[in-house]
């Protein structure tokens, strides 16, 4: 299967310049409406903060990417990653329990893989867009550049900045068919010749289709930027996040392996004890100097405090022939303090006939975690789960109800399930050097050393036992990272790259280690890719790839638990997309993408589909200017079937969705809109967390928007 993948590779090579792909797309909207950031579709560059560090041409960029701008975030009516996502190829939507961005990156699924103009933020919540310049995702392990974790790739959001020498109010408003609103505005205010402060604020009332649902959010995010000198800019910000909203963890399967569809309008949970609350208080600072036109130093610093609950309750299970569904549930509070201390020095110099862009880096990570769960109790089972008919409304509110035997139940979230207190520490380097070998040949190498430390201390041992237990693991790991990039022509390349990267057993979340997780090496995982990007023109580019990523997991031997068992899981796929400007009046953005990957059992043979992986996925998105003040979008999206469990026993139909949007400029500063979501009212059930845990996809609804600026 391996040679047969590879000879593959070399197939598609041959015949991939025919293929659709993609590159970014002028930000063809020329209005001065909303005054976002111009990405020309040349440089991923955002104020020398970015996913790669360096200011890189995304043609000479050997990985898979995509940029949505804030232009196309507003026009396309996207308001969650789960929305980006959707419409980008190679990566899926997870449910994420109803509490978080889960996001499933070439297969691999993420809650931690998150960055906030290239620094870490891997505390698990909804995060909003009303502060945003960007969204880069970025696919592909990459150890190098982001450390650990990034297994399949990472979700870079760039912030909006002080612009000096300006000063604006932009302002959004929107309501939409389930009753949701939102209000934001961007204030920018020259304080001097050299500096601005800048003001993004954000409420949001949430609703939508599902009984019981609403809940509100709130970002406030105030920047300042300051011109030092010539060759010196500072960035100091601060931001505030609060998030609240009811938890729905979607429907059982029925017998048939595939969601209950009967149960579609079912909400399966304690109304009164299904929420989140999500605090949050940031605060980042960058420094950027130039030391010569060819040698230029970035610092970044960034604190954040988060304190979060999640009470839930979820089906566990459901028995179609009874309608009898049973319930589990739980009470979870997570407390973080993360600080990150980031430098990277960016150097271009010759030797010889060689262009060099080196870059070097260094990052620090002290991260202390607070993290306890408690489970339901039910006073009829004496246990956790409780079983009851699937009615609408389920016969359980505020504590009590009446299980499917007829019998007054009542829980509380009594059973100390875990209690544990976290401190991490982590210590990075990392060189990388792009070498312009000659005008049609681009090579990239290097490698970044990680040293994660990690200590958990289990409360609930010592409550359970009054002994203390303390487990302790570092795990020092080498990344490493290359590529090649010929250029035929200076608007195409084809590349091919390897990359690395690892994820301590400790898990995204830290919330333990216990035995035998503290005795394992980190899981590790490689990328193998191959690509193609062409830009047609300034308006019109594709780029393509094809790729292997193998997952390498230690594990306790059955037949001898004193050695190690190495298992691989491998995937395997194909991504394309196109996006730009067909003509002067129409855009488009389309992509395409194929994932194939299996368990690989103890024998070395394969095993069961890796869950949350539809073979095929596509998405088109068409924006039409009928006239100087009136334009139409149509969009698109469809998945193929995917499994919700890892066993395989249950299928999350395929799905297709059509979107539809106009907008009408009432003048250069004014615009009105509408977005459509599921113009067809397809039922369709998105994602999943397991196979009782299916996500219902929205019915048709519309969403109104005003927006301008003065």
């Amino acid at each position: 299967m391996f040679h047969r993948f590879h000879r593959t590779l070399l197939l598609a090579s041959a015949a991939i310049v025919t293929s659709p792909a993609f590159a970014e797309e002028n930000n063809a909207n020329t209005e001065e409406i909303a005054h976002q950031i111009v990405v020309t579709g040349q440089v991923l560059y955002n104020d020398q903060v970015n996913a790669v560090k360096t200011p890189t041409p995304i043609l000479n960029v050997p990985q898979s990417l995509s940029i949505t701008t804030q232009e196309q975030i507003v026009e396309r009516g996207f308001d969650s990653v789960a929305d980006i996502v959707l419409y980008t190829p190679g990566v899926t939507q997870s449910q994420g329990e109803g509490h978080r961005d889960s996001v499933v990156f070439r297969g691999v699924r993420s809650t931690a893989d998150f960055f906030v103009d290239g620094v870490r933020d891997d505390v698990q919540y909804y995060r909003s867009f009303y502060n945003l310049e960007q969204v880069e995702i970025l696919r592909g392990p990459n150890a190098l550049l982001f450390g650990r974790g990034g297994t399949g790739g990472v979700l870079n959001r760039v912030t909006k900045k002080g612009v000096i020498g300006e000063q604006f109010v932009g302002y959004l408003g929107s309501l939409d068919t389930f009753g949701a609103f939102s209000g934001q505005v961007d204030v920018n205010l020259e304080t001097s010749d050299n500096s601005a402060l800048r003001v993004n604020a954000a409420f949001e009332g949430l609703n939508n289709h599902r009984a019981f649902y609403d809940g509100e959010r709130i970002g406030i995010n105030p920047t300042f930027r300051a011109q030092l000198g010539p060759d010196t800019i500072v960035d100091l910000s601060y931001e505030y996040i609060n998030n609240e909203r009811f938890v729905d963890r979607g429907i059982p399967s029925g017998d048939d392996g595939l969601p209950a569809e009967a149960l579609a309008d079912v909400v399966f949970t304690d109304p009164a004890n299904a929420f989140t609350t999500f605090d949050a208080h940031v605060v980042r600072g960058s420094l950027q100097h130039n030391f010569s036109d060819n040698f230029k130093a970035n610092v970044t610093a960034s604190y954040g405090d988060y304190d979060k609950l999640y009470s839930n309750l979820y089906p566990a299970a459901y028995d179609e022939a009874t309608n009898v569904v049973t319930l589990d549930g739980y009470v979870d509070t997570t407390q973080r303090k993360n600080f990150v201390l980031a430098a990277n020095l960016v150097g271009e110099f010759n030797t010889g006939s060689l262009h060099h862009t080196l870059l070097i880096g260094g990052e620090y990570i002290d991260t202390a975690n607070n993290n306890d769960r408690f489970n339901t109790f039910f006073d009829t089972s004496l246990d956790d789960q409780e079983s009851f008919l699937a009615s609408d409304p389920l016969n359980l509110n505020n504590f009590t109800g009446v299980n499917a035997a007829g019998d007054p139940t009542s829980f509380a979230f009594s059973d100390l399930n875990d209690d544990t207190e976290a401190d991490v520490t982590v210590y990075s380097i990392y060189l990388q050097n792009e070498i312009e070998v000659t005008d049609w040949l681009n090579v990239v190498v290097g490698g970044r050393f990680d040293s994660f430390d990690i200590t958990v201390d289990n409360i609930e041992t010592f409550i359970d036992t009054g002994l203390r237990e303390v487990l302790s693991r570092t795990d020092s790991d080498f990344s490493p990272r290359a590529g090649v990039i010929l250029k035929p022509q200076e608007n195409i390349s084809i590349y091919g790259s390897y990359s690395e990267s690892f994820l301590p057993r400790s898990g995204e979340q830290f919330a333990d280690i216990n035995p035998p997780d503290d005795a394992l090496d980190p899981n590790t995982f490689t990328n193998l890719e191959l690509g193609l990007k062409w830009d047609f023109s300034n308006a019109l580019s594709f780029t393509a790839a094809i790729f292997e990523i193998e997952q390498s997991s230690p594990q306790v031997s059955d037949s001898d638990p004193d050695t190690l068992d190495v298992i691989d899981s491998k995937i395997r796929g194909l991504e394309a997309q196109i996006q730009g400007r067909v003509t002067e009046n129409w855009q488009i953005s389309a992509g395409y993408s194929y994932l194939d990957g299996n368990q690989v059992n103890r024998d070395g043979s394969e095993g069961n589909r890796l869950r949350e992986l539809p073979e095929h996925t596509f998405s088109l998105w068409n924006k039409f200017q009928l006239t100087d003040k009136l334009g139409l979008g149509a969009g698109l999206t469809y998945q193929d079937e995917s499994f919700a469990d890892n066993g395989n026993g249950t299928t999350l139909p395929d799905f297709l969705r059509i979107d539809a949007a106009a907008f009408y400029d009432v003048n250069e500063n004014l615009r009105l809109q509408v977005n459509v979501e599921n113009l067809f009212d397809a039922d369709y059930y998105p994602s999943a967390h397991t196979a009782n845990n299916i996500t219902v996809g929205a019915p048709l609804n519309a969403r109104f928007t005003v927006r301008g600026r003065f």
